[in-house]
């Protein structure tokens, strides 16, 4: 029996033992999408430091660096589409065996698939939302604004980020014009949790309250590295709840799992929903 072979019995045979889950996802299952991921399969961060929500309220040259590069990487955000790992999620949804899927990414491909019970933790890129009267706007209307103020900056080669920053010349970013929210005026930010900003406490509880309703928890196509995600797979433990990991790497929670599966979540998740809709 091959590793695909193997692992697909394996997560069968969790599926059955534990029919209720709680699904943990992370950029690892975009991959496939054309969204690239943070990390490299050891868990090592593969591309320049992110702004963090510190950087972005207090400083003005790196919110002008931030829409540059956003400029460049959105659209390949906004462009893709759903894999057979976020069908096979929601169908697994739609037979009544997750309850709730916690993502980790902002790219909304898990709605876009047709699943319903997902908590962003991290927001969703694709909403802007005003810094002085909360007024908000899709991610798309900026593109619109962006592109009409800097018409020479969008043709770049760039390295995209999961989040849709893009590496840029750095040149590029000294002469960027960035748009005000069209009501006010006021500063503009993306509807997500940067690196060093928190989490929603009633968003964290209500994963929480979740993962104690669950049979088990299963964490997809993520290192854990970061403590937001992490958090509930060390709950999990501490219930008493059955972990399991999908991921090729290194994670921060592999002394915690139950069973780790290392075979790819795209074929591996569509053959065990194949199975299960027969």
């Amino acid at each position: 029996m091959n590793e695909l072979n193997a692992d697909v019995a394996a997560l069968q045979g969790f599926l059955r033992d534990h029919p209720r889950l709680v699904v943990i996802t992370g950029a690892g299952i975009s991959a496939a999408s054309g969204i690239p991921t943070y990390r490299d399969r050891a868990g090592i961060w593969q591309h320049s430091t992110p702004i963090t929500h510190q950087e972005f309220i207090a400083d003005a040259s790196r919110r002008q660096r931030y829409w540059a590069r956003s400029l460049v990487g959105w659209p390949v955000v906004r462009d893709a589409r759903p894999n057979a790992a976020h069908l096979a999620l929601c169908t697994l949804e739609q037979l009544g065996r997750i309850d709730l899927l916690v993502t980790q990414n902002v790219d909304r491909l898990h709605q876009r698939a047709g699943s319903a019970r997902v908590v962003d933790l991290h927001g969703r890129v694709d909403l802007v939302r005003c810094m002085q009267c909360d007024e908000t706007t899709s991610r798309e209307h900026v593109q619109q604004q962006l592109l009409r103020d800097n018409p020479a900056r969008h043709r770049a080669p760039a390295t995209v980020r999961p989040d849709g920053d893009a590496d840029i010349p750095a040149e590029w970013v000294e002469s960027f014009t960035v748009p005000g929210c069209r009501k006010c005026a006021g500063v503009l930010i993306p509807d997500v949790v940067f690196f060093g900003g928190s989490i929603p406490k009633p968003r964290v509880a209500f994963c929480n309250e979740a993962i104690r309703c669950a049979d088990a928890v299963l964490a997809i196509g993520s290192s854990l590295q970061v403590f937001s995600g992490y958090r509930f797979c060390r709950l999990a433990t501490q219930l008493g709840k059955p972990l399991a990991i999908i991921n090729p790497g290194n994670t921060r929670a592999d002394s915690l799992a139950d069973m780790k599966l290392v075979s790819n979540c795209e074929p591996l998740l569509h053959a065990v929903t194949a199975h299960l809709s027969r």
